[in-house]
């Protein structure tokens, strides 16, 4: 028997579980009602729910009902008094997943589940445990737990104590490095030395020590400390490892394709046996930890366990002292449950190879594939199916049906990227006019500079959206900071923009001197940049904040010279250069900063389409004013990795082009195992589709600034021919995707014979006069919604050729500064003025046709169309019945 005194309290003072099968347990699951939860299960979730002695992978694909599997597995455990809930360790990645997992299983069993206390993320589980031993640790029972602002803010102190510049060497791309190095369970003696070399000139290892020295004295710990103080917690005390180890009867792991190397390392001390009456000094789980870490590659680092661990010798830097350690017996009841086809994480740390090893950690392991699909149709899983087949990394499964075989998977060439919006915009209002809830819609890109295209665009058309997991385009910091720099450069009494980036980047400008601006503004009665101005002649400032202050002021003035001589995106290039905030990106380390380059350049390239700057910034500013769309029927935007646990009945995949799916720089810095990951990113998107699920490329795309001719993505044919169909995009000029005609063939002016709904409606409006009795154009057949532009002409921004890529001008065919005209007619009136109609006014307009207004905010009215429903647009856009 184990030794009573090292038995943990808790466990020594609990009523013992019910014999399983026995008659306490029988009686139990007859009061439950029987085995009733397990009636729906199709046979392999029936199999993985019952199936509870012994190590378990459940390789669950999209859509096959792993949450259903996860939570009745508990059930079942409970139900047959097999543990009781305090003797379940169920661990999830999200505390969302885990209310949800409570859920479920509270109406199966009821308020039995109040008693798990162990159902959690692995944070919440570490924290949990690190309370209860935290002096073993050097903490204190009550540690802080810092969040990134207050990490970075100690690291700036560490960086200032040791006199490295922070400007060079960043505190946040430190926190990165430290992030990193925990996710992969390293402690500064652990690190490698040629990691610690690459920050400040090969003090990072040093600076990482110094780092968890100062969190012990503030007793604090950061979140890779939950995880990291654990592991370190259990190998240097493993009489406590022995009391969570007998405690645990049942463990049970939500997403493990997604464990990073710390999370595997805690999870495999927890998920072993203790010995009995053993104590041995062994440093092979040290070593084997040691190894796997500093491996930074995740499984194939283990040393290899043998079938009856013998102590090791200590032998190199991985094979650390010996510690005393109890000697492991296998594994005991463990179920993972995961998709190795849906790992796509690897960015930020998670190691696929942790459950294609499986079997080797966990020696004797049972894997149940759930290949029954509930969610997609036949073609959209054929697809998917083939497309990830081409992985070799990968344990294998085939995604099943039993649904119709619905619509096939639709491949669309656009000209370019503008083409490719405008097209699925239409597409969009198709199936809305059909009753398809947007809701239901997704659109999925691989880069989140993608999304600013299909932004303006729903924009134009009056359909709301919200983009998750992030803000919007234009709501971006890097996007807001640019405009800011663009808004005072047009209006020099801009003082709100002028504060945001008076020291942005840091120039000295501190909270005191902005206190002098605004004093010096409100008492002259003048804007800041005056008041900068005035302040910057005088001595009231230290030279160094002065001469900052005048070289802001100075570059200001330069600029707003320039703003009549140069194209208004070329002067934007300029200032952003200029004025040291691209660089300031460009010297960011941090995994984020690359995305803001790009964000950046999308930003200088959609400026293109305006006459001017003041035009672009009432067009932000009016993109800026649309409601969020929350709690109404809008279309979703996010990208591929935001969408992953979401399904909607139409997705949209757009950019499936090579260079940015697979993405250029996942392929150079990962080879192989970046397009892998790249694939199973493609495979996650086409599995989101309950009923549609529609691909789309660009021939050309404004990339890096430049535009470039792009081919098509090799995933696409890598796609089954019998399950897709290749269509044409709606809104093309010619064969799609430049495969066929040009669209700059054949054109002519409005008396071409263009087949395009745009084109008709234009003839039809010319040969009218292109204005109505009231003088009001009727060019309003394109739903103008609530953030368009007044000068926008909705027919030639949808249907007109948007010129060649490179070289001859567009604007001709683009939006304007002020009125737009074309061919000497005024298309579209400015104005600021409030409306001339009223609440209850019946109206008709081009495109939605006949409906009432129902609210009035200055010239935008809000109306409910009879058929298109609810819609905000411009007045001059409409007339009354």
């Amino acid at each position: 028997m184990a030794d009573p005194a090292k038995r943990d309290p808790l466990e020594a003072a609990a009523a013992p579980a019910p014999a399983p099968g026995g008659i306490a347990a029988r009686a139990a699951l007859a009061a439950r009602g029987g085995e009733s939860y397990l009636d729906d299960l199709n046979p392999e979730q029936k199999e993985a729910v019952e199936t509870l002695d012994g190590p378990v992978l459940v390789l669950a694909g999209a859509g096959t009902g792993k949450t259903r599997v996860l939570t009745t597995r508990i059930a079942h455990i409970l139900a047959t008094a097999r543990a009781r809930p305090a003797e379940i360790l169920s661990v999830t990645f999200t505390n969302k997943a885990a209310r949800e997992m409570k859920q479920r299983v509270g109406g199966m069993v009821g308020q039995a589940v109040e008693g798990m206390p162990w159902l959690g993320t692995f944070h919440a589980i570490g924290v949990k445990i690190l309370r209860r031993h935290a002096e073993l640790v050097g903490l204190k029972t009550d540690f802080t737990i810092l969040d990134t602002d207050d990490q970075i803010r100690l690291l700036k102190q560490l960086l200032a104590a040791e006199g490295i510049d922070e400007k060079r060497w960043p505190a946040r791309v430190l926190a990165g490095l430290i992030d990193h190095w925990k996710n992969r369970g390293l402690t500064p003696e652990q690190v490698p030395a040629g990691e610690g070399a690459v920050f400040a000139n090969g003090r990072g290892k040093k600076l990482y020590a110094a780092f968890q020295e100062r969190l012990k004295v503030l007793n604090a710990a950061d979140f890779g400390d939950l995880l990291l103080e654990c592991i370190r917690l259990f190998r240097e005390n493993p009489e406590v490892l022995a009391q969570y180890q007998r405690r645990f009867k049942y463990i049970l792991v939500d997403e493990y394709q997604d464990t990073n190397v710390a999370q595997y390392l805690w999870l495999r001390l927890i998920a072993q046996r203790p010995a009995v009456n053993t104590a041995v000094t062994s440093p092979r789980l040290r070593g084997e930890v040691d190894a796997r870490s500093a491996s930074g590659e995740g499984a194939p680092g283990l040393i290899e366990t043998p079938p009856h661990p013998d102590p090791l010798p200590a032998s190199g830097e991985r094979e650390r002292e010996a510690l005393p350690m109890a000697t492991l017996s296998p594994p005991k009841n463990i179920c993972c449950v995961g998709d190795d086809d849906q790992s796509i994480y690897g960015w930020r740390g998670a190691e696929v190879d942790n459950i294609l090893r499986f079997d080797h950690d966990f020696p004797g392991a049972k894997v149940i594939r759930l290949e029954r699909n509930y969610r997609s149709t036949g073609h959209i899983l054929a697809a998917a199916s083939h497309l990830i087949a081409h992985n070799e990394g990968r344990l294998g499964k085939t995604l099943r049906t039993e649904d119709v075989p619905g619509e096939k998977v639709t491949v669309t060439g656009s000209w370019d990227s503008e083409e490719e919006a405008r097209s699925v915009g239409e597409e969009i209002e198709e199936l809305q006019r059909n009753g398809h809830l947007l809701d239901e819609i997704a659109i999925l890109v691989r880069a989140s500079f993608q999304m600013r295209e299909f932004e303006d665009r729903f924009v134009t058309l009056g359909l709301p959206y919200r983009v998750i997991g992030g803000p919007r385009f234009y709501e971006r910091a890097e996007i807001r900071d640019a405009l800011a720099y663009l808004r005072v450069i047009h209006s020099p009494t801009d003082d709100l923009a002028f504060e945001r980036i008076v020291n942005v980047p840091k120039r000295g400008l501190g909270d005191a001197t902005i206190q002098l601006l605004h004093d010096h503004a409100r008492k002259r009665r003048i804007p800041l940049t005056e008041a900068a101005r005035a302040i910057a002649a005088t001595d009231e400032l230290k030279p160094k904040p002065r001469n900052s202050l005048r070289m802001v002021i100075d570059n200001f003035d330069r600029w707003r010279a320039r703003k009549d001589s140069l194209p208004h995106n070329e002067l934007a290039e300029i200032v952003l250069d200029e004025s040291g905030y691209t660089e300031m990106w460009q010297n960011d380390k941090s995994a984020d900063a690359a995305g803001r380059l790009e964000n950046l350049k999308e930003l200088v390239r959609s400026m293109e389409e305006f006459e001017n700057l003041a035009g672009f910034l009432e067009h932000i500013s009016l993109v800026m004013d649309t409601d969020k769309a929350e709690g109404v029927d809008a279309v979703n935007v996010m990208t591929l990795h935001a969408a992953k646990g979401l399904e909607f009945d139409t997705v949209f995949l757009p950019g499936w082009e090579e260079g940015l799916f697979p993405h250029q720089r996942a392929l150079d810095e990962q080879g192989r195992a970046g397009l892998e990951e790249e694939r199973r990113l493609g495979h996650v998107g086409l599995t989101r589709a309950r009923r549609r699920a529609k691909i789309y490329f660009a021939t050309n795309r404004r990339t890096h600034g430049l535009w470039q001719t792009n081919i098509p993505s090799r995933f696409l044919d890598e796609l089954p021919e019998g399950n897709v169909e290749v269509t044409e995009s709606k809104g093309a000029f010619g064969g799609a995707g430049n495969h066929g005609a040009s669209r700059f063939d054949n054109m002519t002016a409005f008396g071409s014979n263009y087949s395009t709904p745009g084109w008709q409606r234009a003839q039809a409006n010319k040969s009218r006069g292109g204005f109505s009795e009231t003088g009001a154009p009727r060019y309003g057949d394109k739903g103008v919604g609530d953030d368009s532009l007044d000068h926008v002409d909705p027919i030639y921004d949808e249907d007109a050729p948007p010129g060649p890529p490179a070289g001859s001008s567009r604007r001709s065919a683009k939006r304007a500064g002020g009125p737009l005209t074309i061919e000497g007619e005024l298309v579209a009136k400015s104005t600021g003025a409030t409306s001339d109609f009223s609440a209850g006014d019946r109206v008709f307009h081009q495109k939605f046709g006949n409906g009432n207004v129902i609210a009035v905010d200055g010239n935008k009215l809000t109306i409910a169309f009879d058929r298109a429903g609810e819609k905000r647009v411009v007045d001059s856009f409409v007339e009354r019945v």
